[in-house]
């Protein structure tokens, strides 16, 4: 490594640095969804995010900061069959994961 790599690296500052208070409130919230979307793998939710998105499906998985749900056949037909015009969807069900992060959530909901 050059010596001007190095003396541009030792300069480089951070225009963003997470406060320890906000990790540590992160990291709690991150392990109790984590728990609490274990306890309930299989459920049928709906879930909406910060964003204002709602999905509906069952949990898949939760992995680290992410939840997998598996979208509901009415979900799924009515987020890529919106119109007409498109022909019926002949499959009978639906295997589209979505991956959403845990910390983009506001709600969970079992139905």
């Amino acid at each position: 490594m050059s010596s001007q790599h190095k003396s541009v690296q030792q300069e480089l500052k951070p225009i963003y640095q997470c406060d320890s208070k906000v990790h540590h409130t992160l990291q709690s919230v991150k392990d109790h969804l984590h728990q609490l979307c274990a306890n309930h793998a299989h459920r049928l939710v709906k879930v909406e995010t910060m964003d204002g998105d709602v999905f509906e499906g069952h949990i898949v998985h939760c992995d680290r900061s992410i939840l997998y749900i598996c979208l509901s056949n009415e979900g799924a037909r009515r987020g890529f069959f919106p119109s007409p015009g498109f022909p019926p969807q002949q499959q009978t069900y639906s295997n589209v994961i979505l991956p959403l992060v845990l910390f983009n959530l506001l709600a969970i909901s079992l139905l």
